[in-house]
């Protein structure tokens, strides 16, 4: 399978691509034929979950060779249900817990199956490099990465996050990481900034040579890497099949999803299985206070150039969704000139403006809304009070997206709001939204919420308190090269 730059300068196999993270060009790797390649989307409904991520992840990355086995070794025991992302009827829509798994965040699905890809990759390459994940978190991602390759035969891993940009238990997840191949690294200033400065370390290095001879290549664990984003077009499936199961649809009647959104990933996942034939309706991009997305999806002009709000819901705090530049190579017809252009303008102007053309085919799947903080906590309290489920703050963005959307304009096809995080991973927000006391830290206040509600604390997240930290590095953006290279001497 031949993955193309959303730049148009190279090219490369399935398992290269998946190795590299980002192409050489800057650009993304993508399937160009995606839509036109014949997938029998009707039998993935009959499979088992594990099953279904074998053929969907096989039709992605058909150079792996035995993927059951990959994905076996990726969620088998792992998570918490068989299901690996349960959905829960809540009121009049439905819920993908897709926080089931050892970090309690969505992005187990893609980041335990990653490593995975990764070691295959470097035997069917021949590679005896050692490689090297650069990860920008805005949260999330950091663990989940760092749980995925810890102690991983011939890989290292350095995360970098922003200094009071993430929630603290999302910090103490981070900082307590145990593994002889692991780094963490805060970044004075926002999640934009360690993305800026992971991608110019990549392009610095490459440009320079300065791994020649030192036996390591870079890749990388954010959704920029095929590898991170496959793996998460395998929920909207396991999402349908259950509605199927359920006798809420037939095969064949469109779904709608609501998806809390920041660096485009999960949604453009989404997007990914409509083109695979999967009968997804609306996408409804659900953005809070940073609503640079709601804001493209209505006027077409993406605009960086704007006050940057840190909020309740910071895996979505972000200005410059990576993601985006794959769906622009879509819709515009695979016009790599077209999309170099405005990656080229948003890296320089810091804003851009998309043709009619192609911003009218994103406009025919895709609905953006957004919320403040005021209307994230007021969710927050509705969905408790009204249907008795938990949710987090990025959760609590998607139902009031959702409630938005069917107000606007509803489908009246089922509608399925993606939860991407355990509540407890932002207790003090979701206590103060259900009027329970938020004294103390937010250990005290994991306990606080459980004690008020009655759901339990995830495993993972119970013991966390009592962890010490084991990384206290802080540095400047301009700093994050010459941190990686000293890195790269000590064989991290």
């Amino acid at each position: 399978m031949i993955y193309k730059s959303t730049r148009g300068a190279c090219a490369a196999e399935d398992t290269a691509a998946v190795l590299q993270g980002l192409a050489p060009d800057g650009g993304l790797y993508i399937d160009p034929l995606l839509a036109s390649r014949p997938f029998d989307w009707r039998a993935c409904l009959r499979q088992r979950p594990l099953d279904m991520a074998e053929r969907i992840l096989t039709h992605l990355l058909p150079g792996f060779g035995d993927m059951g086995e990959l994905v076996r070794r990726a969620y088998a025991g792992k998570f918490e249900t068989e299901e690996l992302t349960p959905l829960v009827p809540v009121g009049d829509e439905y819920v993908l817990e897709l926080f089931r798994g050892p970090t309690s965040a969505f992005k187990d699905v893609a980041l335990s199956m990653l490593p995975q890809l990764v070691t295959a990759a470097r035997a069917r390459e021949g590679v005896t490099d050692r490689i090297l994940i650069l990860t920008a978190t805005s949260g999330d991602t950091g663990k989940a990465a760092l749980e995925g390759f810890h102690d991983v035969e011939g890989t290292g891993i350095i995360v970098f996050y922003p200094d009071g940009g993430v929630s603290p238990v999302q910090r103490a997840q981070m900082v307590t990481q145990e593994g002889r191949n692991v780094k963490v690294c805060a970044v004075r200033g926002n999640f934009d900034d360690c993305q800026r400065g992971v991608k110019e370390a990549f392009a610095a290095i490459s440009a320079g040579g300065q791994l020649e001879g030192k036996g390591v290549r870079l890749s990388s664990a954010n959704s920029i890497n095929i590898g991170r984003l496959a793996p998460q077009v395998v929920y909207y499936f396991i999402a349908y099949a259950r509605l199927v199961d359920l006798g809420r649809i037939r095969p064949g009647d469109p779904v709608d999803f609501s998806v809390p959104t920041g660096n485009f990933g999960d949604i453009l996942a989404g997007y990914f299985a409509k083109l695979m034939g999967l009968p997804v309706g609306r996408l409804i991009c659900a953005s809070n206070a940073n609503r640079v997305l709601t804001d493209f999806l209505n006027t077409g002009v993406y605009d960086r150039r704007r006050p940057f709000v840190r909020t309740s819901s910071p895996s979505m705090d972000i200005l410059v969704s990576s993601n985006l530049e794959r769906l622009l190579y879509l819709a515009s017809e695979g016009d790599s000139a077209l999309v170099r252009e405005l990656m080229d303008r948003l890296s320089g102007e810091g804003v851009y403006t998309l043709p009619a053309e192609p911003l009218a085919r994103i406009r025919s799947v895709f609905s953006g809304f957004c919320c403040g903080e005021a209307e994230t906590e007021a969710a927050i309290a509705r969905v408790w009070r009204e249907r008795g489920y938990l949710c987090d703050t990025h959760t609590a963005v998607a139902f009031s997206a959702a409630w938005a959307y069917e107000k606007q304009a509803g489908s009246g096809a089922p509608l399925v709001v993606l939860s991407t995080a355990s509540p407890y991973k932002f207790p003090g927000t979701v206590l103060k939204a259900l009027g329970g006391d938020t004294a103390g830290d937010e250990f005290r206040q994991m306990e606080t919420l459980s004690q008020l509600t009655g759901v339990p604390i995830p495993k993972g997240l119970r013991g966390l308190r009592e962890k010490p930290p084991l990384h206290s590095d802080v540095i400047d953006r301009e700093e994050i090269l010459p941190y990686v290279l000293r890195q790269i001497e000590s064989e991290v």
